[in-house]
């Protein structure tokens, strides 16, 4: 499976929702059926302290996933870059990570 970067935007007290395509190594879309799915974000790689990422397969055959967060959690993340990276499980256990970034919280001005 191929790794791509794809660093993000969260506005803090909003909903967070990304589509994200699955991609095989030769640049292809990859057939996740059987595989489940789980993404967290941190603020540094060894952080003790994550935040889990809503994951939803909308099309396994098309490789066609996306990650989410309810306004309840963005509201109680503070400003900042993190990192983050989407994790595959197959059925047989063997794990990648498909997607890795950074995160950018951001919190409003104007209210």
């Amino acid at each position: 499976m191929a790794v791509y970067t794809n660093n993000i935007v969260i506005n803090a007290g909003d909903n967070f929702s990304l589509p994200l395509t699955i991609l095989n190594n030769a640049g292809g879309v990859l057939n996740i059926t059987g595989y489940a799915a789980s993404a967290a974000m941190r603020k540094h790689a060894t952080s003790s302290t994550k935040s889990d990422f809503t994951v939803g397969i909308t099309s396994a055959a098309e490789g066609l996933i996306t990650i989410s967060m309810a306004s309840t959690v963005t509201s109680e993340l503070k400003e900042g870059r993190y990192v983050y990276d989407v994790l595959l499980i197959s059925d047989a256990n063997m794990k990648s990570i498909v997607v890795e970034g950074t995160a950018l919280v951001r919190t409003g001005i104007t209210s």
